[in-house]
């Protein structure tokens, strides 16, 4: 029942402010179990003006799914992403989620301006104004992307191919013996966070952009690449 769902649970369903109204944060969220929690979240950053793509874990039980539609059926501008992957922790697939989310924001009708990746386990601690402030002031037209030059207890993670095993109700990521080429256009490797607050721009520059294709196929049997992946072409010149 959508009106109860607004109601009991006190969604709110106009722009606090025209600052607000006016600049649209679209946002990532990768999810697969404890639904009160994502409800919760999704409560705190809820914004009408805002854009919404959820990601649910291809293997979450149906029961979960069924619930997480329910809910955001009452909304127009929350969806689930239209392709969905079984995730491994530390595998491509983690990273694959985030840009299948990506793909379906970019047909968007509404024009965001920044999308900001978050998962079930999340939680804010400033307000959507708060946070459409501290973008304004401190990285206008700047994308936020944490990280070093790639350290050398971390090196092990892109000079061999892993695997995600998928098989037997067993998920999780396992090292070969084989040894991985250099990356793509001799790029310096960045190692940092995987989540990230990336303008539209950059979003669509990583969707396009063959130095982005190619090191994303690179990627594709590395360790976490989320944690190099947006990192590293961030700090591409220009």
């Amino acid at each position: 029942n959508c009106s109860m769902v607004l109601k009991t649970l006190h969604f709110i369903t106009r722009p606090l402010s025209d600052e607000e109204g006016n600049f649209s944060l679209a946002y990532i969220i990768t999810i697969h179990k404890e639904l009160e929690m994502f409800v919760k979240l999704l409560r705190a950053i809820y914004m009408p003006q805002n854009v919404y793509c959820i990601h649910i874990d291809e293997k979450s039980p149906k029961a979960y799914k069924a619930a997480v539609q329910n809910i955001i059926n009452c909304f127009e501008n929350i969806f689930i992403s239209s392709k969905r992957e079984n995730v491994v922790y530390g595998g491509f697939s983690r990273l694959q989620a985030d840009i299948n989310c990506m793909k379906d924001l970019m047909h968007s009708k509404i024009q965001w301006n920044y999308v900001i990746n978050l998962c079930g386990q999340d939680y804010p601690i400033k307000t959507n104004r708060d946070i459409i402030q501290y973008i304004k002031s401190k990285w206008n037209g700047k994308n936020m992307t944490p990280g070093v030059v790639q350290p050398l207890h971390m090196k092990h993670r892109t000079q061999i191919s892993y695997r995600e095993h998928t098989r037997s109700g067993k998920y999780y990521v396992y090292p070969t013996k084989d040894v991985k080429a250099k990356p793509p256009y001799n790029l310096t490797l960045y190692f940092g966070t995987a989540y990230y607050v990336l303008t539209k721009e950059f979003v669509e520059f990583t969707l396009t952009d063959p130095r982005a294709k190619d090191l994303l196929e690179w990627s594709r049997d590395t360790y976490s690449p989320d944690e190099h992946y947006w990192v590293t072409l961030n700090r591409l010149k220009g």
